[in-house]
């Protein structure tokens, strides 16, 4: 097939190729599902030619849009939501159009930390507290530090999916900013008792995570 026009099976192959082998044919039904709608965003985007990191920055543009709107949380969730597809659709982009560079993994990678950062940013702005923002933060850097260190030890797959990757944190930033903005509506000091729940919730998950990563590394070792 002609650039842009890589059918679903050979992307999938392609796709399993860049993430440890894994088959996303093989995944559940939301994954499959939202991996579906990344390949059909990134074939189109190809096809009219958009290069991937195009699409990366527009998705960091977006992240760093949400603490710009973040005394509207519900919009800043919407804007999560965009940054999210964004960050799967330039990956998408980058397979179908056959121009996936290691150098365009790094800076994709780079863009998620710095709109991570921006999310919690905006959770701070509505209300959370800096300390509990910051520790949520570190852990989320260290757990993605983490397994970068056991990938560049030569481990290229250590056997576990823990609690606290990416889509965890997106969905935690997308539904605790909605839940927010909604709680902001019926009392207007609700949003800051509510995010800070949250981000409790996605502190709690990272150490987990983190844990989970860590126990996965020394029986991969043993």
């Amino acid at each position: 097939m002609g650039k842009g026009r890589l059918g679903w099976d050979e992307y999938a192959v392609a796709w399993a190729r860049l993430h440890g082998g894994f088959d996303p044919r093989e995944a559940g039904p939301l994954v499959r599902g939202w991996l579906r709608i990344s390949y059909a965003i990134g074939s189109g985007l190809a096809r009219v030619g958009i290069p991937p990191s195009g699409v990366t920055f527009a998705g960091l543009v977006f992240s760093v849009s949400v603490p710009v709107l973040a005394d509207r949380p519900t919009i800043a969730a919407v804007f999560v939501l965009l940054a999210a597809i964004a960050d799967s659709a330039d990956g998408a982009t980058a397979v179908v159009s056959g121009r996936a560079t290691r150098i365009g993994y790094v800076y994709d990678s780079v863009a998620d930390r710095l709109g991570e950062a921006a999310w919690l940013v905006a959770f701070w702005l509505v209300g959370a507290p800096a300390m509990l923002v910051v520790v949520a933060a570190g852990l989320s850097w260290l757990h993605e530090y983490v397994r970068a260190r056991v990938t560049a030890a030569g481990m290229r797959d250590i056997g576990v999916v823990t609690v606290a990757e990416r889509p965890t944190r997106v969905s935690v930033a997308f539904v605790g900013l909605l839940i927010a903005g909604v709680a902001g509506a019926v009392q207007p000091d609700l949003p800051a008792g509510t995010i800070t729940v949250v981000t409790a919730v996605w502190l709690l998950l990272a150490f987990v995570g983190l844990l989970q990563l860590l126990a996965a590394f020394h029986r991969a070792l043993r």
